[in-house]
Formats: structure tokens, C-alpha cells, sequence
């Protein structure tokens, strides 16, 4: 990546907060403030409730299992309506009144993301046979291309979470994936060699009491995260977002940030890591 700026964050969010307009107004203002620093930046959203709101409008059943998407034939045209059009626009057009040059991908893009067909397997919360997720991918490969070129002409690259098949049968186009937005940020960020990736989430951070949102731990490295979980400080949801993350260091991420979607968030956090929201590093002391 030797064009990029020498700083490069990824920053992923859901349709939560896609769908909260002042939220998202926020999060681009401060997507402005880090491009105008000089920063190499990526966004990567999802468009969950959008894709449940408008399956639930047509009629199509909206199938998960252990929180996962079943994605059929007719729920993938459904994501590609809302990843593609409703979701990705509407970043867009919200990063355009920050004053942000952004510009709006798909996976498929370029072949941006590359993915295979997920086969069946267990997962928790599935029972004990297998689940076929259908049109669900798993990914093989990034390539940034798209992303330096844009970095190069000052542009912010807005990431969705469909990827594409490397190949085709003869005839036909290239399969199109449905892929869970997190792990497209995080490969994204991987790829990249992305020295922040910010996971925006509907809580300020990791926190030491659950019930109290003012008890957010700023810093943690991978033996107090992993001490953290032993002991029964970290618990519940929080527990899989935290050991994604210790998993993304380990993939040269240099740090990793879970945090709400307040004014300022990103920013701040970028700017003095532990200031906002909690980082996870590989080592070092909690603030």
C-alpha cells in the first residue's frame, strides 16, 4: 500500500445506524474530520433491518439461524436492493453533506471481495445437523486495487458486504454472495494492513458492569481481554465482539475500537486511542 496516506482506518457500522439520521450525520462528520487529516479511510456498513424491513413488505420470510441470514435466491435480490441501492446511498448522500467525497462499492466491485459458497455446517444455535445458508459466502481473497485508486484521487470508498465468485461457469455471470458485514470490515482492515478498525455499535464500548454504560474499560490488551472473559467481566454478547477482535489483531490489524455512535466518537478515539469507546491492542496496560 505504498500510495495510501500513512495512516488507514476502516470503519464499519450497521443499518441501525444507517437508519438513525442524526447518527449517521455524526459518524460522517467525523469521517470528514479524519479525511481532512489526511487519512486513508474505508467504510463498510450492512443493511440488516432495512433487508428485514423490506422482505417483511414483500411477502419474503426472513429465515436466521444462531443470528445469521439464510439467504435464498429471492433474499439475495432483496440484499442487493438494500446493500447496493437503499443503504449504500444513503451513506453516500449523508458523507456528501459533511463534505465527504465518497463513493460507493459493492464487494463485487472490481472483484473487491472474493468469496466461495459457505457449505453446509454446524453452527451454535443450529442443532446438530448442518445448515445450508444458501447464497451466504465466505471470503478468499481482497483485492485493494479499487481502494488505492480511489485513496489516490482523494476519495472515500463506502464498502458493501457482498462479495463475488473468482469464476464462472461458462455462460454465466460470477455468483454474488451475501457476507456478514463485520467480516468483510475485518478482512477489509487485514488487507489493507489498517492501522485502526473502528466497530460502531449500539454501546459506548466494553464495558465492566453491563448494566452501567458509564463503565467502559478504554484499553485493553489481548491477556487482560482474555483474563476479562475468565473472570466474567466481559459477558453475553459482548464476548464473541471481543474475541473477533483479538482475532483481528493477530491478522495485523494494529488496534481495534468498539464504540457507540456518539458525535465526536471516531475521531477522539483515533486521535488518543482509549479516549472513546474501548481500543484492544495486543499489548500494553488498561487506561
Amino acid at each position: 500500500m505504498n500510495d495510501a496516506p500513512s495512516v488507514r482506518i476502516v470503519i464499519k457500522f450497521g443499518g441501525e445506524v444507517v437508519a438513525r439520521a442524526g447518527e449517521l450525520l455524526a459518524l460522517c462528520g467525523d469521517v470528514a474530520a479524519l479525511a481532512d487529516a489526511g487519512h486513508a479511510l474505508v467504510l463498510c456498513h450492512g443493511g440488516g433491518p432495512q433487508a428485514s424491513a423490506l422482505q417483511q413488505r414483500l411477502g419474503v420470510e426472513t429465515i436466521k439461524v444462531g443470528g445469521r441470514r439464510v439467504t435464498d435466491a429471492a433474499t439475495l435480490q432483496i440484499m442487493k436492493c438494500v446493500l447496493a441501492g437503499e443503504v449504500s446511498i444513503d451513506v453516500c448522500a449523508a458523507a456528501r453533506a459533511a463534505g465527504v467525497r465518497a463513493v460507493g462499492l459493492s464487494g463485487v466491485s472490481a472483484g473487491l471481495v472474493r468469496a466461495h459458497r459457505r457449505p453446509p455446517k454446524r453452527v451454535a444455535g443450529g442443532g446438530d445437523a448442518p445448515v445450508d445458508f444458501g447464497l451466504v459466502g465466505d471470503i478468499d481473497a481482497i483485492d485493494t486495487a479499487v481502494l488505492q485508486t480511489l485513496w489516490r484521487g482523494g476519495f472515500v470508498p463506502v464498502v458493501n458486504s457482498l462479495g463475488v465468485a473468482d469464476r464462472a461457469p461458462p455462460g454465466q455471470p460470477c455468483e454474488v454472495y451475501n457476507i456478514n458485514a463485520d467480516t468483510v470490515a475485518a478482512a477489509l482492515a487485514a488487507a489493507v494492513r489498517a492501522d485502526h478498525l473502528i466497530l460502531v455499535t449500539d454501546v459506548p464500548g466494553v464495558l465492566r458492569d453491563r448494566h452501567d454504560p458509564s463503565s467502559v474499560i478504554p484499553r485493553l490488551s489481548r491477556r487482560e481481554a482474555e483474563d476479562a472473559i475468565a473472570s466474567g467481566v466481559i459477558q453475553g454478547g459482548m464476548i464473541p465482539k471481543v474475541e473477533e477482535a483479538l482475532d483481528n489483531l493477530s491478522r495485523g490489524i494494529g488496534a481495534v475500537h468498539i464504540l457507540g455512535a456518539e458525535p465526536g466518537a471516531l475521531a477522539q478515539a483515533v486521535a488518543a486511542p482509549g479516549r472513546r469507546g474501548t481500543v484492544l491492542v495486543e499489548g500494553g496496560g488498561a487506561a
